[in-house]
């Protein structure tokens, strides 16, 4: 039977910041805004990639954002991309959703 390996991801050359939320610490990094594009298509991990200007919803935090805003934290072994909403609402990469215009109700 194969045994399972703890999965790890090397640290991204950023600093790291603690970050005090209602769930405890978290790791956050720096990332300058020059290199968010490189990062995002290291980490994010579905095709097509989205451009830094696309807007998506978190559907945790149900708001909108631009990809540029994203944010990554340190989560034990693993780096994870987020949504800026992420400390508040848990929202990472795989819930967001591209944003659509809602049809004015009448």
């Amino acid at each position: 039977m194969a045994q399972g390996r703890d999965f790890f991801e090397p640290l991204l050359p950023f600093p790291l910041r603690t970050v005090q939320t209602a769930q405890g610490p978290v790791e956050v990094y720096e990332i300058p805004e020059e290199q968010k594009g490189a990062v995002l298509e290291k980490l994010y991990p579905f095709r097509p990639i989205p451009g830094l200007e696309t807007v998506m919803e978190d559907i945790h935090a149900e708001k909108t954002f631009l990809v540029k805003e994203l944010m990554v934290t340190r989560e034990g072994r693993m780096n994870v991309l987020a949504s800026p909403f992420y400390l508040e609402s848990g929202g990472t990469v795989i819930d967001w959703i591209p944003a659509v215009r809602r049809k004015k109700q009448r």
